[in-house]
């Protein structure tokens, strides 16, 4: 069992048609998947985005919240920018991440099932719709899923295709393999 204290998200979801509350800083910073990008309104962090390019990072950020606006602050978000960090390559650690989120109401609904997905485990698509109630609406969750701004935090790459096979990940395949390995292999480890 993993010794230190686990880290815990604060899941914040905003009401339908509540707007983040600007501006939005961000910070950018390397992980073991690549280049990281978090963003925090003034209720949490907003974005965690993936990519090789800190530009283009930014670019994905404006485009995720057009009427806001976006002012760099690597120093003022060190201490998120770590915690982030350190969950993705090193898994759960000390503190509380909070996490302003926002999406329509059904988006949120298929988030808080992904969120409920044991790390090192997988469900497919249908399973998502099924554990809500609209078995129908496997496009559906697949459009929530590649709507998802908060990497890893809300963890869509843990949805596959039916027979298990890994597709659609917005920040790429190869990487939603990469998290997968490693969340499979850490979960073995924790076990032990």
């Amino acid at each position: 069992m993993n010794s230190r204290a686990v880290s815990t998200f604060k899941y914040n979801f905003r009401a339908r048609g509540c707007q983040v509350e600007g501006p939005i800083r961000f910070a950018v910073g390397q992980a073991v998947p690549g280049q990281v990008l978090v963003a925090r309104s003034q209720r949490g962090i907003c974005a965690i985005l993936l990519g090789e390019d800190a530009r283009a990072l930014r670019d994905q950020l404006a485009a995720a919240f057009p009427k806001v606006e976006l002012q760099p602050d690597q120093a003022g978000l060190q201490h998120e920018l770590e915690q982030v960090i350190g969950f993705i390559d090193e898994g759960p650690c000390e503190g509380s991440i909070h996490l302003d989120i926002g999406g329509t109401a059904f988006q949120q609904k298929v988030w808080q099932v992904l969120c409920g997905i044991p790390a090192g485990q997988t469900r497919s698509y249908a399973d998502v719709a099924r554990a809500l109630g609209v078995p129908q609406a496997v496009r559906a969750v697949a459009g929530a899923c590649a709507a998802n701004v908060l990497a890893i935090a809300i963890p869509c790459h843990r949805v596959v295709r039916g027979d298990g096979s890994v597709s659609g990940y917005r920040w790429g395949v190869a990487r939603k393999r990469a998290l997968l390995a490693d969340e499979a292999a850490k979960a073995l480890k924790w076990a032990a």
